[in-house]
Parts: structure tokens; sequence; C-alpha cells
């Protein structure tokens, strides 16, 4: 069991070998994208002076911020009418920002409530006004996300908040509902640009940078226009969605070096082939995950099979000491970062779009041989 899984696909040069990162945020980057950081910062090319000093008044951020979104538009197929805004304070700051901004005296917003950052969204926005549950999967422990069916929906909800993915309980959408003329607002953190996106479906799309894009430090939110101008007129500058499509999140100094990882990614990505590809490659990586596990008595996956996750996999063994055994002997062979959330326990395989199919396959090999010889 002292099998080392170094990486040996494509190695950093350095000091230091690469493991494999299964951590679920901050998360793995693309090896291609760290070379390029690496390689420039230093001096950024054209500037003469680091990516970290640079201005964001400078001609050399307005092509990094311009690069940027232009990345995001083209990928995720924006339309005219949605602005692309880089922010700071993290997804979890949007649990406030999305009610602060679109929840107006005397409405109710709709949330959907398949996790605990789902949870958690509802219970911030109640501090500012009515919260309907339009339906929770918490009574079955959040193993699955609801059916269309079951969503309660307000009529004329101010917005229908849910999680597209829920990366404690490895559970995602399939595909986003229908919630009528409501405006849909998703917190995407953990899985946008991992596969095709209809934008024009949604009204606000929010994600932290750190699972998908790039390093923690910047938010990306996607809105439409008429969102964006909702805000009453009591709500502080740096609190509004206008602020910020009005200056191109350049009220502020924004989080130049997280702007600047988040556009080397979405070009790596469109340079990869895009959404399409990206949805092949990690259908690929989970299937190969999953079938490991259904084809064991030994692992047990814990999301039900319609509502898996294809970035986060979780599953258990037989005994939590067993748990623990394996999560440190998978440390120890270079495959890192497996342990479940604390609130849930158990394993938890984060597979975002930089994870590399030879990090899945060394995790399976590894698997394998711990049932052999722990089973």
């Amino acid at each position: 069991m002292r099998r080392v899984h170094r990486r040996t696909d494509k190695p950093m040069t350095g000091p230091s070998e690469r493991v494999y990162n299964f951590g679920a945020g901050p998360a793995v980057l693309p090896e291609a994208v760290l070379r390029e950081v690496q390689e420039h910062l230093l001096a950024l090319p054209g500037a003469g002076m680091s990516v970290l000093e640079i201005s964001h008044r400078s001609a050399a951020f307005e092509e990094i911020l311009t690069s940027a979104e232009t990345n995001i538009r083209a990928l995720a197929g924006v339309p005219e009418g949605y602005h692309v805004l880089f922010l700071q304070g993290g997804a979890t700051q949007q649990f406030a920002m999305v009610p602060m901004n679109l929840l107006g005296a005397g409405a109710t917003a709709d949330y959907v409530v398949t996790g605990s950052w789902a949870r958690k969204a509802a219970a911030e926005a109640r501090r500012f006004g009515a919260v309907h549950i339009a339906a929770t999967t918490e009574p079955d422990g959040f193993t699955r996300v609801p059916a269309p069916a079951e969503l309660e929906l307000t009529p004329g909800a101010a917005y229908v908040h849910l999680t597209s993915n829920n990366t404690i309980a490895g559970t995602e959408w399939p595909e986003m509902p229908d919630v009528g003329d409501s405006s849909l607002v998703v917190d995407a953190s953990s899985d946008i640009l991992s596969r095709p996106l209809d934008v024009t479906r949604h009204g606000l799309i929010y994600a932290g940078a750190q699972k998908n894009l790039g390093p923690a430090g910047v938010t990306v939110v996607i809105v439409r226009d008429d969102l964006a101008r909702r805000a009453p007129d009591g709500l502080p500058t740096l609190l509004r969605y206008d602020t910020f499509a009005d200056s191109r999140s350049l009220h502020n100094t924004p989080p130049v070096f997280a702007i600047y990882v988040v556009a080397l990614v979405t070009a790596w990505i469109r340079d990869a082939g895009g959404l399409d590809e990206m949805a092949r490659r990690n259908e690929r990586k989970a299937r190969a995950l999953y079938e490991a596990i259904d084809g064991s008595a030994f692992y047990a996956g814990t999301a039900e099979p319609a509502s898996r996750s294809r970035m986060n996999v979780t599953f258990r063994l037989p005994a939590p000491e067993l748990d623990a055994r394996f999560v440190r002997e998978a440390a120890d062979a270079g495959l890192a970062g497996l342990k479940g959330h604390r609130s849930v326990g158990g394993q938890r395989a984060s597979i975002y779009n930089a994870f590399p199919e030879a990090g899945v396959a060394a995790l399976v090999d590894f698997m394998r041989e711990f049932e052999r010889t722990r089973g």
C-alpha cells in the first residue's frame, strides 16, 4: 500500500513533486496555467513588472480583464443584456447580495434547499425579506435533488434560487428546472463551465472561482441587466450590482491576480475544446469512479444515482476507522484531499475541469488495492 502516485503525465519543474489533488476547493488548476503564471510572475510580457504589481487602471490589466470577460462570454454563450462581473467576498457574500438587490419590499423569494450551502443561502436571505422553501431534500439527508414536480413555486416570486452542484453531498442537478416567469438565480460555484450552459434561462449566475475558474479571491457573477438595476436606493454602493455593471468591475481595486488566472483558465478551456469537451471529459472521469464504487461491495456511494455529481464523487467504506485509514494511506500514496467534509465524513473525490483523467485512474487502482488488502 506504499505505492506513491506521483504526477508523471506533465510534471512541474522545481524541487517539489506534484500529487493528485482531489481537494474540494481551492482546487486543482491546469498545469499549463500554473507554468504560465510561474514563467511570467516576475515580469508580465509587455508590462515590465509582475502581475502582482500592475495597476488595475493600466493597459495591461485592461487587456487581462477584457480577455477574462470575452472568454467567459464566448464559452457560456452570454448574450447582450447580461453583465459579467468580477467581485470580491466569495460566493458566500452573494448569499446576501442576491436578496439585498433582488428581494424588494413585500416580495417573496423561493429557495430550493439541496445541501448545506443552499441552506445557508436561504438563511441569509431571511435577513432581508420573505423566503419560501420551494423544495428541500434535507429529510433525505441531501442525497438527491428534487424532481421538477416537487417544486412548489410562489406565483410572482422575486426569484428562484438553487445550487446547481452540492459539493458536500455529492449531488448535482442534471439540468435546470423550469421556474416559469420568475428569474432563476443559481449558485454554480462548483460546476460552472463544466458543461454547456444556457444563460438565457437564468437571471443571475454566481460562482466562486476556486473550483473551476481560478484561485480563491474573485467571484464571477453573470447577471441580466434588469436584475442588476433592481437594487433599492438605500443599498450601499459596494453591495449593488449596478455599481460594478456600470464600472466594468472597476469601481474600486479588483482582485487583479485572481482575474488574471481566470483569464488563463478560461483560455485553457477554450483551447481544449470548450464546454462540450469539458462535459465529455468530466463524464468519463465521473463514470470511471462510479463504476469502481458500484462494482464493489466494499465501497458505497452516498448520492442517489440519478442525482450524482460529476464534480464531487462521495462514498464511504464499511466502517469509520476504514474511512480514516483510506484517507491516510491515499495521502501517503500521492492522492491528496480525499477526506469528506467534516459535517458528513466519508470520502470525497473532487474532479473538476482541470483534474486529469490519469488521476482518476490512479485513484481507481488504489481503491482496488485497498479493498484487496483491507476488505
